[in-house]
């Protein structure tokens, strides 16, 4: 009985895609993304069917079993409902599920990437002097690799200038790939990985591979219904690291609502608890907005502002874990960046009509700040800024 409710899940988390799934899948792997080189290092043009394919090869030979590959995140979620809810893609993650034993197994990943970009390299280039060190510093923007009793898993991130960057992710094992319904899904590559291998004909509705898509969710029908009516929704909110606080409001700002308005208001207050929890210090939590700031609105500056206000909205509704002092300095450093997204968007060009004078929070260590923070506004202030 067992065996046949796990393989219901199954079922009710998987799906084939149609023609126009599997046509928006082969554009997504077959379309040439530029990863940008540092300093003289030429630009190299790499579709990701050419990448995978030549990665999965190479770690097989070197005896690292690859179970699969998926596309996952915002990807997926395009290929599945074009404009996936008016969640533009950016990043390529792709993961290779795979067994990671050893501490040796992990420098064999790496090492079959870096090597792998060599192929990409322009006609023309000695490749011969160029080491993997030469190639992480010139190709990668991120690498990333995490050993735990609950997770093994590494990353490599290659560098796009435009936001959009390959992310080649190594899984062995994972507590939790998605946050919310919407970007649950991930799309098993296989079938098109080897339709590329053997058939010579383009894909056509009559002629193309069947791919599988799995919702992580759970239920693949209800987080596709999800993504297109841009509904939020989620499962076992307490595995999230940071209760997807950051997440969630990106949501709101694009436009989502949840499912439940009552439940989410007890759940918006879960969130803001294991932020606080997981990002206690209030220079992890600059670090954190900080980052996901910069990877998250990349080509899509003028939206930070709205996000802030949001994010700000949130925190300071349904914080209820925090003393006072703590409360406010986290209020300040939403305030402070918002205010600083304004100034980089020429939103406060000179000192025409308002002066809003702000005290810092103590973290705030910039020579560009004296004893208090001024800013000129040609506009009205909103009325959640902290001005004296």
């Amino acid at each position: 009985m067992a065996d046949a409710a796990s393989a219901a899940e199954e079922r009710e988390s998987c799906s084939v895609l149609t023609w126009e799934q599997v046509s928006r899948l082969d554009e997504v792997l077959s379309t040439a993304v530029p990863v940008h080189g540092r300093g003289n290092f030429p630009t190299l043009e790499v579709r990701l069917r050419d990448i995978v394919r030549m990665v999965r090869g190479r770690l097989e030979r070197k005896g690292i079993a690859v179970k699969d590959v998926r596309l996952n995140g915002s990807a997926a979620s395009h290929v599945l409902v074009r404009d996936a809810g008016g969640l533009s893609y950016k990043d390529l993650d792709v993961i290779f599920r795979v067994a990671l034993p050893r501490e040796a197994d992990f420098q064999v990943v790496r090492d079959v990437v870096l090597g792998s970009l060599l192929d990409f390299l322009p006609e023309g280039v000695n490749k011969e002097k160029i080491t993997a060190v030469t190639l992480k510093e010139a190709y990668v923007q991120k690498l990333v690799k995490v050993c735990t009793e609950t997770d093994r898993w590494s990353l490599i991130s290659l560098s796009n200038k435009e936001g959009r960057n390959v992310e080649l992710k190594f899984v062995d094992a994972i507590r939790r790939q998605f946050e919310f319904s919407v970007d649950s899904f991930q799309i098993v590559l296989d079938s098109v990985l080897s339709y590329y291998g053997l058939a010579e004909a383009p894909m056509s509705r009559h002629f193309h591979p069947s791919v599988l898509g799995e919702s992580l969710y759970g239920d693949f029908g209800a987080a596709l219904g999800h993504l297109r009516a841009k509904l939020i929704a989620t499962k076992r909110p307490e595995e999230i690291r940071g209760g997807g606080l950051l997440k969630y409001c990106h949501l709101l700002a694009r436009g989502f609502r949840p499912t439940d308005q009552e439940e989410f208001r007890a759940l918006e207050r879960y969130m803001c608890s294991r932020f606080f929890i997981d990002f206690p210090d209030i220079g992890e939590q600059q670090r954190k907005l900080e980052a996901y700031l910069q990877s998250h609105f990349v080509g899509e500056e003028k939206s930070k502002y709205e996000y802030l206000v949001i994010l700000r909205r949130v925190v300071n509704e349904s914080t209820v874990c925090l003393m006072g002092h703590e409360r406010r300095q986290t209020l300040n450093l939403i305030s402070l960046t918002a205010l600083r997204v304004l100034a980089e968007q020429n939103a406060i060009p000179d000192a025409s009509s308002v002066t809003c004078y702000y005290q810092p929070a103590p973290y705030v260590r910039d020579l560009n700040f004296s004893n208090y923070y001024v800013a000129s506004c040609s506009q009205s202030i909103p009325t959640w800024l902290p001005c004296n």
